[in-house]
């Protein structure tokens, strides 16, 4: 009976999610690794979301400046980390750091006098946090599987950050009010503690299940990624391919950016409470359509049509909306633009983006990868919101033509997209990629 049952369930994984035997329990430890991540950030985001309408929109644009320059000091200090710590001490170093960090939060807004300060200190660390604690996951995950394996199975993995955001997003709709929402922080950090030992585990099936005999498992774990601390500043700079990739990231940043301050600005006359709720709302929408579309659509665009249609896809979609917001600019466009790109991004565009990570080696991956995931992504939002806040603020302008502005950077990033999937799937990828960083297999 058990073994019927097991059988099942491989068969369904096999034939509805292409996910082969040997890699079914490493991908299903990977799913509820990011699920758990994605619950405890997503407990917390809506409380950050509901700060920034009390502000003008100069004084995000300060705050996302500040966010840059904090990005650069975390990512300095994880890439010394990196240098000089093991691998099975790394990736867990990390959420015990920001599980920690959270327990600090809780305990300066009961007893500190200064609220504002409080907010925006938390403001500024949740935004660090939304994309260090991903990044490193995924630098795990392209350490963990294969190039053959990502365009598998990475869509059904990020299927669970969806499912982790839901979550996350139902229990703040549900007890922001009964509870107090700074009092979820002590959620996130336990969280964040009780999923350490899946790294572990996912160390050790790479060896022994996903590629058998590549190498020692022990040698693999204890292994540390020598060479510059700083390197990964200058890696993405002078590799063409992950200079690409951050181009690409650096282009969702500023579409993402032009969107929320429209959605935050027309949301400035409700409360507080009112609007958490309403994220908490359209990030429901955006994982439950997210979900069916990384379950069952994805890996089949990837595998079937390659790397490069499924990168431009989204933001060709994109493009269309802003135009058509350009045209009619009304709440109901703003809001349908950000969910496509919301979904379609933790759905489409996140895997296939990681999964160009599969062929470079693990310093690229380590340290150049947060440097292109967090600063570079967190640059992308400091210049984006003061080239929208010099659009609406200093120029006047309205919807209308900052959609067209909008559309023009998404026919950009679909174009990057377009020859990173081009270079991503050439048969000789491996060497193409290591004129600086080397490769991974």
């Amino acid at each position: 009976m058990a073994t019927g049952g097991k059988g099942t369930i491989t068969g369904f994984a096999r034939s509805a999610m292409q996910i082969e035997p040997n890699e079914l329990k490493a991908t299903v430890v990977s799913f509820l690794f990011i699920l758990s991540l994605t619950f405890a950030y997503n407990i917390l985001k809506p409380v950050r979301d509901a700060m920034a309408p009390d502000w003008s929109d100069v004084s995000v644009a300060w705050l996302w400046t500040l966010n840059f320059f904090f990005s650069v000091i975390a990512v300095s200090l994880y890439s010394l980390a990196v240098s000089k710590l093991k691998l099975r001490h790394l990736v867990p170093g990390v959420y015990a750091f920001f599980a920690i960090s959270f327990v600090l939060f809780y305990v300066g807004s009961r007893y500190t006098t200064e609220a504002d300060f409080v907010d925006k200190a938390f403001y500024v660390w949740i935004s660090v946090f939304s994309l260090f604690h991903v990044s490193v996951f995924w630098s795990l995950m392209a350490d963990v599987f294969s190039k053959a394996q990502a365009p598998r199975l990475f869509a059904f993995i990020a299927s669970g950050a969806s499912i982790g955001t839901i979550a996350g997003s139902a229990v703040t709709l549900a007890l922001a009010n009964v509870f107090g929402s700074m009092n979820l922080m002590l959620v996130a950090a336990v969280i964040l503690i009780a999923i350490v030992p899946a790294i572990g585990i996912l160390q050790r099936l790479k060896s022994t299940e996903l590629q058998p005999g590549a190498g020692n498992v022990d040698a693999d774990r204890n292994a540390i990624v020598h060479g510059n601390p700083l390197s990964g500043f200058s890696q993405f700079l002078m590799n063409p391919y992950l200079l690409g990739i951050a181009i690409f990231i650096f282009l969702y940043t500023a579409i993402g950016s032009f969107a929320y301050f429209e959605i935050k600005n027309l949301l400035d006359e409700i409360d507080r409470d009112a609007r958490a709720q309403i994220w908490a709302g359209i990030n429901l929408t955006v994982n439950l359509l997210a979900i069916i579309t990384a379950l069952f659509a994805t890996s089949r665009i990837a595998t079937r049509f390659g790397l490069a249609t499924t990168l431009a896809l989204v933001p060709f979609v994109v493009a269309i909306g802003f135009l058509v917001m350009a045209v009619n600019p009304l709440l109901f466009a703003i809001i349908v633009i950000w969910v496509v790109l919301k979904a379609g991004n933790y759905a489409i565009t996140r895997p296939a983006r990681e999964m160009l990570y599969t062929v470079v080696d693990r310093e690229a991956r380590f340290k150049a990868k947060p440097v292109i995931d967090i600063v570079v992504y967190r640059g992308g939002d400091s210049l984006a919101g003061w080239a929208f806040a010099g659009l609406t603020t200093g120029l006047g302008l309205g919807m209308g033509p900052v959609a067209i502005v909008g559309a023009v950077i998404a026919l950009a990033w679909a174009y990057v997209g377009i020859r990173l999937g081009r270079q991503y799937d050439r048969p000789d990828v491996a060497g193409a990629t290591a004129s600086s960083t080397g490769v991974a297999r």
